[in-house]
């Protein structure tokens, strides 16, 4: 049983609500495009985002162990990984197998839609496995791809993904919106990244906060917040998102108190939890209501 619950708490539980936030907002462009929503094909296209989410999260629990990355971070809610492996290191084998096995889930969902619509879908699903399969043990290693390559997963690749395989073609209204949790998630990831530091510094990562520091990363997670804030309000006046859609704008106090919590604790804000829980509040609650606002209105 403690095997079992050690491969549970590997995938990450508690971030794995991001996938449902962004499939939604890709169903909700399908659906604002007048295209019908086939229930077969929204579980399964959950399906791959979900197993695909589950495959990073766990791939990346286990090489932290093995690297022995796991037994030097200070563990949060929010950073320093699960802790499930360094407690019970007999389950490192089954954390690796399960991040195998939902990364052929994943490779076989991908293989089912291309055979239904075309090869259109194949640049992003090629992109998406390579960042699940790169992302611990090399692009960790880049500071500039590291930051912009959870946005890319779950803000392009979830969002237009989603609303390719349900319409079979791409639309312009998915990429604007996938932008908006393309700033959010990368933002949260960059600020979950401080408490790690040193950590990471250790182990041979170069993530952005690494290379540049805490206060250059405070400078993009303002112009992050800035970005997102921008696409949505420009999505309005170009007539892409309707009115309601504003209420998108409704966490961005959250996002601006989180960045006051980074300009004053730097890697410290670990010590400050809040800082960070907002962070993820802001990042699950926007694109959450700039889908509701596109269905309703």
């Amino acid at each position: 049983m403690l095997k079992v619950a050690a491969v549970v708490n590997s995938m990450r539980g508690p971030f794995l609500v991001l996938t449902p936030v962004c499939v939604f907002l890709g169903v909700s462009s399908t659906i604002a495009s007048n295209h019908e929503v086939d229930l077969l094909l929204l579980f399964l296209a959950f399906l791959g985002a979900l197993t695909a989410h589950i495959s990073v999260n766990t791939f990346n629990e286990y090489f932290d162990f093995e690297s022995g990355l796991d037994l030097i971070t200070i563990k949060t809610p929010f950073s320093g990984g699960s802790g499930a492996l360094p407690e019970n290191p007999e389950a490192a084998k089954a954390v690796l197998y399960v991040g195998i096995v939902t990364l052929l889930i994943t490779v076989a969902v991908g293989m089912f839609f291309i055979w239904k619509w075309g090869y259109g879908i194949a640049p992003i699903g090629i992109a998406g496995l390579l960042l699940i399969v790169t992302y611990t043990q090399w692009i960790n290693k880049f500071p500039i791809i590291c930051l912009l390559a959870p946005g890319l997963g779950f803000g392009v690749f979830m969002v237009v993904g989603t609303q390719y395989v349900l319409s079979g073609q791409y639309v312009v209204l998915s990429w604007f919106l996938a932008a908006v949790p393309f700033f959010l998630v990368n933002n949260l990831l960059l600020l979950n990244q401080y408490p790690d530091i040193e950590a990471d510094k250790k182990s041979g990562r170069n993530h952005f906060p690494i290379a540049y520091g805490t206060a250059a990363s405070n400078v993009v997670y303002a112009f992050f917040v800035l970005a997102s804030i921008t696409t949505v309000v420009l999505g309005v006046l170009l007539d892409y998102f309707p009115m309601l859609s504003l209420i998108a704008l409704l966490p961005v106090p959250l996002a601006l108190l989180a960045l006051s919590g980074a300009v004053k604790h730097g890697a410290e804000i670990s010590v400050f939890p809040k800082y960070l829980a907002v962070n993820v509040v802001v990042t699950i609650v926007t694109p959450l209501l700039l889908g509701l606002s596109m269905i309703l209105a």
